[in-house]
């Protein structure tokens, strides 16, 4: 019985350390965001609209995520119909942020490599196109995964209360594998994207000088963070076809890697990669210190003055 207590205990310490985590993740999105909407610059230029999109995209992840980990840590149970719904948002969005980074990478290469297109292709009108462009593709997952499983699944089954999990919706193995190939082949076509724009934009600095060639060193290395981001998302994905391999061989693994996984792969990424980004950039970046500074700004002037008034009245 005490091996039990303990184990239950050492469960319920990874979920409260998954919800401070999640609570800090947020908080960092939430002030990204702030600052977005501080200047009306940010929401008229493409690659900023194109940033809030996945910061919105991510934080509504970490949000639906956490509630699903606490309600199976809990065991709660959910009529399955209210879990297609779960399902369609979380695989949605899961793809909404890569899918997005891959837009942001053509941004960059019009920009550098087509600068003088680049007023014309990148007004806010076709960003807003591009937005639903991206989420378009981005459905297209969804829509396979669930369509093989309304074909197999009885009608009887969405009125059924179970535990909300991913795996409700891959039943049967070549489901798992036809949903392992479209995963695949869309972060094949973005990885073969974001190397066609580095490449083409090294071509560009390698003949460019002076200013033109600071600036698209700048690129080159914002294209890098859009690579890297991209593999932590691949990473994601394939988490679930590892911890399945690693269940029939150890629960105990199973459970460990899992939860590292999590962590690492999923809850990081959705914050620490907006956060570097928005840190090299040099414009976002003052407004996003002038955000996280103006409460403690707004209470040194009020001291200030308050303490003014005090020495004019006491004269």
């Amino acid at each position: 019985m005490a091996a039990n207590n303990s184990s239950v205990y050492e469960i319920s310490d990874k979920v409260i350390l998954v919800q401070l985590l999640v609570l800090i993740f947020l908080f960092i999105n939430l002030l990204l965001i702030v600052t977005f909407f501080s200047k009306a610059y940010f929401y008229t230029t493409m690659r900023y609209i194109l940033f809030v999109v996945t910061l919105l995209s991510d934080s509504l992840i970490l949000i639906m995520s956490d509630i699903l980990l606490i309600l199976n840590y809990f065991r709660f149970t959910m009529q399955i119909g209210l879990c297609v719904m779960v399902y369609i948002f979380l695989v949605l969005y899961t793809f909404v942020t890569p899918v997005t980074l891959t837009a942001m990478t053509l941004e960059r290469y019009v920009a550098i490599c087509m600068p003088l297109r680049h007023g014309e292709l990148c007004t806010t009108h076709s960003t807003l196109h591009c937005v639903l462009i991206i989420h378009g593709l981005s459905s297209v997952p969804v829509t396979v995964i669930l369509s093989m499983f309304f074909a197999s699944a009885p009608h009887s089954l969405y009125a059924q209360y179970r535990i909300c999990s991913m795996d409700l919706f891959v039943p049967l193995r070549w489901q798992d594998h036809f949903k392992l190939v479209v995963y695949q082949c869309y972060f094949l076509v973005m990885s073969v994207t974001i190397i066609f724009s580095y490449t083409e934009i090294m071509k560009v600095a390698k003949a460019a000088s002076g200013e033109n060639k600071k600036s698209t060193k700048k690129g080159l290395l914002t294209v890098l963070l859009h690579g890297f981001q991209l593999l932590l998302c691949f990473i994601q994905l394939w988490c679930p076809f590892i911890e399945t391999a690693l269940l029939l061989i150890d629960f105990k693994l199973f459970d460990y890697v899992r939860y590292f996984n999590y962590i690492m792969f999923y809850l990081a990424p959705k914050c620490l990669s907006p956060l570097i980004y928005g840190l090299r950039d040099e414009k976002f970046f003052l407004a996003l210190k002038h955000s996280a500074f103006f409460g403690l700004y707004y209470v040194k002037m009020t001291n200030v003055s308050f303490l003014c008034r005090e020495a004019e009245l006491s004269l």
